[in-house]
């Protein structure tokens, strides 16, 4: 029995075609991969379907009682709450009866005998809904979530306004498995948690009784999670069975077979049109030529098959910096508390160096401090002479209204409109990528903007704060190319070992170091 049903559905922005007439079921139990490039339409898909969007047309029906979770990317947290607070909202429903059993003890003082044997009936009744959901065992189940997602460490009892970006996130996925949904949606849940969190949600998601759609830029994820994988191309939706791997298998096979049946088409096309082209005029002829145009005319012809844009990246190289980079003596990371332990760090020109830990243990915290943005606690910092760094933010305003091309010729008015578009062209950025907000890009077509500016840059130092989050596989893969290739020094922090573990030469774990317990 379907718990959703999408039928041809179609809808555009601006005069882009996102979706068009897609369809989509989803089953009891299908473990859902939602995959395409960055600004396909992965996250418009979610919307419409969660009623975020209304589409041009087409509908989309659920199936009565289902409860749905969604976790987008963009979620904000209500602030002035601790931890422990927002959690125990996923079971507000459970509370309302708890609260209701306490008004009907104070009605039983004064009530006919009649009225008092259904009042008893009715406590009975909430009493055992309570029991069956084990509304008693809340504060345990409450730990176990946090704490197979990081938040344990981080302290149940902290303000929600002190949480980093991949704390709040981990607070918003937490109360989402609290709740138990019949269905879970996911945009990118790995984006912010640790190796050893995305483990934990691994082994969660595989045990999970439920449907899920899942999207995520995660490959060993979604191979590990997903048994059904529906592909967003082109405005289209095309499903496939199995993990990621065996749709990239049929996929590639697939793509094969389309660009040999196009230009056989178009071999016997050019043949019809020229044989038609020599043979209309002759009198002998002619019945042959007509016969062979009535022929092309009620072809089915084919679509040639659209190639898929590839970012290129490249980091500009500015001048040769001195050997030392940086040189940290006794330096001590945090804003209003210490973070760490004294840290005697150095970073030498061409070293290339990722950064490691769970979240909240000051990752970007150090990024800042070596950057002047923030200062230390304690200790000293001496940089190295004709230093130009480049520094990737992990997070971006979300009330950005530029357009992407206003948001590069703001940071570069020397350069030409031509000029522009053709440095986000490059990052694989379409026409109405250039011209859309900033703030209606997906995560990644955003992240696409943000390198565009870094690589129109002369620098000799990058500083990557989780650049990989939200860019699609093959950006990813470009990414890593770049920095490979990239002859100046890097420092960047990443949860995906499998991105930087081909080229650094050393790998810093900030637990090492942290004040906190781990």
């Amino acid at each position: 029995m379907s718990i959703l049903n999408v039928e041809s559905v179609s809808h555009g922005f601006g005069g882009r075609r996102i979706l068009e007439d897609v369809s989509f079921r989803l089953l009891k139990g299908e473990h859902v991969g939602l995959v395409g490039a960055n600004g396909e339409g992965k996250s418009t898909f979610l919307d419409i379907i969660t009623g975020k969007l209304m589409p041009d047309k087409g509908k989309v029906e659920w199936s009565s009682r289902v409860t749905v979770g969604y976790l987008d990317q963009h979620t904000v947290l209500t602030r002035g709450k601790t931890i422990r607070d927002v959690l125990k909202e996923a079971f507000q429903g459970m509370f309302d009866l708890e609260a209701e059993t306490l008004q009907i003890y104070d009605r039983m003082g004064s009530v006919s005998e009649s009225e008092m044997n259904k009042l008893l009936d009715d406590v009975g009744e909430i009493q055992s809904i309570l029991e069956h959901n084990g509304f008693y065992m809340i504060d345990a189940k409450v730990e176990e979530i946090a704490n197979g997602l990081g938040l344990g460490e981080v302290g149940l009892d902290k303000d929600v306004e002190d949480l980093s970006g991949g704390q709040r996130t981990k607070v918003l996925l937490t109360k989402l498995l609290l709740q138990n949904p019949s269905i879970l949606i996911l945009d990118e849940p790995t984006n912010f948690l640790d190796v050893e969190h995305i483990e934990w949600l691994k082994r969660y998601l595989n045990q999970y009784e439920n449907a899920f759609i899942l999207v995520s830029h995660d490959v060993a994820f979604l191979n590990s999670v997903v048994n059904l994988i529906y592909h967003v191309e082109n405005a289209g939706l095309t499903r496939y069975t199995g993990n990621y791997e065996e749709f990239m298998a049929l996929f590639e096979t697939q793509k094969v077979q389309e660009i040999k049946a196009y230009d056989k088409q178009q071999k016997e096309v050019d043949r019809m049109e020229d044989f038609i082209a020599k043979n209309k005029a002759r009198f002998s002829t002619t019945g042959r030529a007509k016969s062979r145009q009535k022929q092309l005319e009620k072809m089915d012809l084919l679509d040639k098959p659209r190639e898929k844009i590839q970012p290129k990246f490249k980091f500009r190289e500015a001048r040769t910096p001195s050997k030392l980079i940086f040189e940290a003596r006794d330096l001590v990371l945090g804003y209003d508390e210490p973070l760490t332990s004294p840290l005697n760090l150095r970073l030498e020109r061409g070293q290339k160096v990722a950064i490691r830990g769970v979240n909240g243990l000051g990752k970007s915290t150090l990024l800042k401090t070596l950057l002047g943005i923030i200062p230390p606690v304690s200790g000293d910092l001496e940089l190295g002479d004709f230093l130009f760094p480049g520094y990737f933010e992990q997070e971006s305003s979300h009330k950005n209204y530029n357009t992407a091309l206003d948001e590069v010729w703001g940071e570069y008015p020397g350069l030409s409109n031509s000029e522009v578009r053709s440095a986000l062209a490059r990052c694989g950025l379409t026409k109405e990528h250039i011209s859309s907000k900033m703030m209606v890009l997906s995560g990644g077509e955003n992240a696409k903007v943000r390198l565009c500016k870094l690589m129109l840059k002369d620098v000799n130092w990058l500083v990557l704060d989780e650049p990989t989050n939200h860019l699609d596989v093959d950006a990813k893969e470009e990414l890593k190319r770049a920095i490979t290739e990239y002859r100046g020094t890097v420092i960047v922090v990443s949860h995906e070992p499998e991105f930087y573990e081909d080229w650094v030469t050393n790998v810093w774990n900030l637990e090492e170091w942290t004040t906190k317990i781990v």
